[in-house]
């Protein structure tokens, strides 16, 4: 069992999901956290890896590292959402395993699913029918992680532990429009349009796509749930269970933010999957449930934008 002396190391320390795991196992008195930044340890580099998880044999290992973005940047570098993080998960989870760490935990997406799977989308859909063309690339790094973690408990009885969060939002995100997600790259857009007194913003898409939002703190306190009640293996969702349409959210931020100009929807501009909602019964069943609300969240994280942007 995870004591509060435990030795963790978190990779991706410094982005979005690794700190607010890191904030959350501070904020519960764990004592020997351990990282390392990008200058210090190259995760792309096999013996680096290996030589690190060797000297410092670490108890438990979350893996937040991992190449991320929006829409437009998932599916204009398909080969380098791929290739790298196929390379950084496979480099931890293989030196976890020489390293005989036992209790590791893969961060992934929600993405994992197919296409047109039923909603709200359960764990037993993976790989049933044809993935999102837009982040194909993503999404199969993703799943050949959930895979790699299942068959080296299989194989060697490790409790490598696999979750899948849906979209995320919350301190320390990433506003640049070029990579954003669509919750922090709207926040940027209408804040700026606000700031300069535009009269409009575009938006892509119809507006119309459903998604289900997550913060960020929420989604730390399951991931050490899951590690303090010694959960062994398995796929997990991490979410709400509960929806907005684009265009609603739109609205929700322009309201908190404080902008009254117009919205246009850019119809030439793809949408994505139409609905992608999870189903969380699996980790509700075990006694964990999300606690921030999305207009709380939204108001939490657009005042960590204004202090930090």
């Amino acid at each position: 069992m995870i004591t509060k002396s435990s030795k963790i190391y978190i990779a991706g320390h410094k982005g979005m999901v690794g700190s607010a795991i890191n904030r959350k196992l501070q904020s519960l008195n764990y004592t020997n956290i351990i990282f390392r930044s990008r200058k210090e340890l190259d995760l792309l580099n096999k013996d680096d890896v290996n030589n690190f998880l060797k000297e410092e044999n670490p108890e438990y290992i979350f893996i937040a590292a991992a190449k991320v973005g929006g829409i437009k940047a998932n599916s204009n570098n398909q080969a380098e959402f791929l290739y790298e993080n196929l390379t950084i998960q496979n480099n931890i989870i293989h030196s976890a395993y020489r390293q005989n760490i036992n209790k590791l935990m893969f961060l992934g997406s929600s993405c994992i699913y197919p296409k047109n799977a039923p909603q709200p989308l359960k764990e037993d859909y993976l790989l049933t029918s044809p993935l999102e063309e837009t982040n194909e690339g993503y999404a199969i790094a993703k799943i050949a992680g959930i895979k790699l973690c299942e068959y080296y408990n299989k194989q060697y009885k490790k409790k490598y532990v696999a979750a899948m969060p849906t979209n995320l939002y919350g301190p320390n995100d990433n506003y640049d429009l070029e990579t954003s997600h669509v919750l922090p790259a709207l926040i940027n857009k209408i804040h700026f349009a606000k700031k300069n007194n535009l009269k409009k913003v575009d938006v892509w898409g119809t507006g119309n796509p459903k998604r289900e939002f997550l913060y960020v703190d929420d989604l730390a306190d399951a991931c050490v749930f899951i590690m303090e009640h010694d959960i062994s293996d398995g796929l997990y969702n991490i979410g709400t269970q509960k929806d907005i349409t684009i265009r609603e959210l739109v609205d929700l931020i322009s309201n908190i933010i404080g902008f009254n100009g117009c919205i246009n929807f850019d119809k030439s501009m793809p949408d994505g999957t139409m609905r992608k909602i999870l189903d969380v019964s699996k980790i509700n069943n075990l006694g964990w449930s999300y606690k921030t609300n999305l207009m709380e969240g939204i108001k939490l994280t657009y005042k960590n934008y204004l202090k930090n942007n």
